[in-house]
């Protein structure tokens, strides 16, 4: 069986993790503040190094993947479509013990298992003893359960729906603590056991082995935390207070090269979502500083980067650090497809809006025209 995965399988993971990161029963995310501004006609963007707003494309968060990326997840798809499973075992076998790299390849083998897993059932009784395909399948059962619930607030999700959710969980829990015998290192079914565990409704005595379990192992993992982060704010079983200390520490013990010092970004927008003040102050620049400088040493071909970017120039925007704020306009080039903006209405007007303040409150001079750049300014690397 043929399929085609380059769109299909982008929008599985985005609809799987969009509905498991939904609320339990808050209210929907207020607008962001500047929603309805409009930048000056005069505006002119490329006089400070920016793309003109006939450029910008709100299609993506940044670049897309390259052709030949695109095309090997393609060809894994369609082999496992076929049938063979095995070239998915090596995928992921080869990410060794890089466990956010191991992750993004586990992700693109639930997109893939999403659309049809009979290769994955294959994989299980052929190799029972693979963690990797023993968390996957745990995976799967997650997602199924959220599937279920759908992706609106508790209250909104019928009772027949939200037991039935409840049901499933307990059952994939079972199963990554079953993946968990399977390889002692292996921080997959770790990840699974703390995603489902808000959805179990594990009270913090019982999540906490499972974080100890996962940070034992991948003490840096990406979505490990963002999972962590969720769990510890407001809306689920912890507090703003609670979850801005648990981004803070990610953050000042994230090592150079890490994207997660942005779970601190992350947790702005939980607070914003919530109607509740932002940090301010000295102390809360020196954040967004230590954000921006810690991104810089980010791999440029690591595809959390660029969305971090997005939230990154709209928080030094929100704390008045204008100057910096343009830089990051200026790297993120033509894309502003971020949900920062398209939750002020239309992504491209928010997006330039935000550039224009920033450039006017930066009180920058436009550059003289013979050095504006003539090339095409798109980021292509971050």
């Amino acid at each position: 069986m043929t399929h085609f995965l380059a769109p299909l399988a982008i929008l599985l993971v985005i609809a799987a993790v969009r509905s498991m990161r939904s609320g339990s029963g808050s209210s929907p995310s207020p607008a962001k503040s500047g929603a309805g501004r409009r930048a000056p006609v005069s505006f002119d963007a490329a006089a400070y190094g920016l793309v003109p707003r006939e450029a910008l494309d709100p299609s993506r968060s940044g670049p897309p993947q390259s052709e030949r990326a695109r095309k090997e997840s393609q060809a894994l798809a369609n082999t496992a479509w076929g049938g063979d499973w095995r070239a998915a075992a090596e995928h992921i076998k080869a990410a060794e013990a890089d466990w956010d790299e191991h992750w993004d390849r586990f992700e693109l083998l639930r997109a893939i298992a999403r659309e049809d897993d009979a290769w994955l059932k294959k994989w299980r009784e052929a190799d029972p003893g693979d963690c990797n395909a023993a968390a996957l399948e745990a995976d799967l059962m997650v997602h199924r359960a959220w599937a279920v619930r759908g992706a609106g607030y508790a209250s909104e999700v019928p009772a027949e729906r939200m037991a039935e959710f409840r049901s499933l969980l307990p059952a994939a829990i079972e199963a990554a603590k079953r993946a968990t015998l399977l390889a002692a290192d292996n921080p997959a079914p770790w990840v699974v056991m703390v995603t489902a565990a808000r959805g179990a409704q594990y009270k913090p005595d019982r999540f906490q082995p499972l974080w100890d379990g996962l940070v034992a192992r991948a003490p840096h993992h990406y979505e490990g935390h963002w999972q962590g982060m969720q769990y510890r704010c407001a809306k689920w079983y912890g507090s703003n207070k609670q979850m801005m200390e648990f981004a803070e520490r990610a953050m000042d013990d994230a090592p150079a090269g890490s994207p997660l010092a942005g779970i601190y970004l992350h947790a702005l927008t939980e607070l914003q979502e919530r109607r509740s003040p932002l940090p301010a102050g000295a102390q809360a620049r020196q954040r967004l500083w230590a954000v921006s400088d810690a991104l810089a040493q980010v791999p440029a071909d690591n595809g959390k980067v660029p969305g971090l970017r997005q939230l990154l120039a709209y928080y030094l925007g929100e704390a008045g650090m204008y100057e910096a704020a343009v830089e990051q306009f200026r790297v993120l080039g033509r894309w502003c497809g971020a949900s920062v903006w398209s939750d002020q209405g239309d992504p491209v007007e928010a997006f330039h809006a935000a550039r224009a303040i920033a450039v006017e409150k930066a009180k920058l001079k436009p550059l003289p025209p013979e050095e504006r750049p003539t090339m095409n300014l798109d980021a292509t690397h971050h």
